[in-house]
């Protein structure tokens, strides 16, 4: 494939819209947006490549397998709409995005798992939230802001957040504190046994 085409199909797998389906098919058709590993159940590839897998080398992260998403594969599992009032404007803008607990569990990890998500950004930032809590804030993987897919020099190409606005945890606190456990640029979740 050449690289114009490889182009045209990554932003037509970003641009697909969102449908509820059962899970996300192990086999990808477009360019990986994002890794999980760790204590998961599945995985559609290999180890880490020091080689090749230069940012999560910079990252210091390693694992021995893994399950890789494209837009197309998280386009697949069941979408949610947020509507929380963000900081960088202090306006409610809508977030569209599969549950981050359907993320994880497309990847093997059962519901009730007593697990730690550590989220990575493409930046580096890091932090970490339990799967309970990320249950519990009912937190999504978004991939479009007010419509339109997030992309990479914003806040994508995916987003872990939560409607802050009518979270009791958060809804109270400053508008610059209430997403601390929201890393935009996502790229990668380290699935921890707790």
């Amino acid at each position: 494939m050449n690289k114009r085409h490889f182009l045209i199909a990554g932003a037509l797998g970003a641009a697909v819209p969102l449908r509820v389906q059962a899970a996300a098919p192990a086999e990808r058709t477009g360019p990986g947006l994002l890794t999980v590993a760790g204590a998961i159940g599945r995985s559609n590839r290999g180890p880490l490549d020091p080689a090749l897998d230069q940012l999560l080398v910079k990252h210091k992260t390693a694992f021995d397998k893994a399950w890789l998403f494209d837009a197309a594969m998280l386009a697949r599992l069941p979408a949610v709409t947020l509507q929380p009032t963000l900081e960088y404007d202090a306006k409610p803008h809508k977030l569209r995005g599969p549950l981050l607990a359907s993320v994880v569990g497309a990847a093997g990890v059962a519901a009730n798992a007593a697990v730690t998500l550590n989220l990575r950004a493409l930046d580096g930032y890091n932090v970490a939230v339990s799967l309970a809590d990320a249950q519990r804030y009912r937190m999504i993987v978004a991939t479009t802001l007010d419509g339109v897919p997030l992309s990479i020099g914003g806040l994508g190409p995916l987003w872990a957040v939560y409607d802050a606005d009518r979270l009791a945890d958060f809804k109270d606190k400053p508008l610059n504190q209430r997403f601390g456990l929201c890393p935009w640029g996502l790229y990668f979740i380290a699935v921890k046994s707790a």
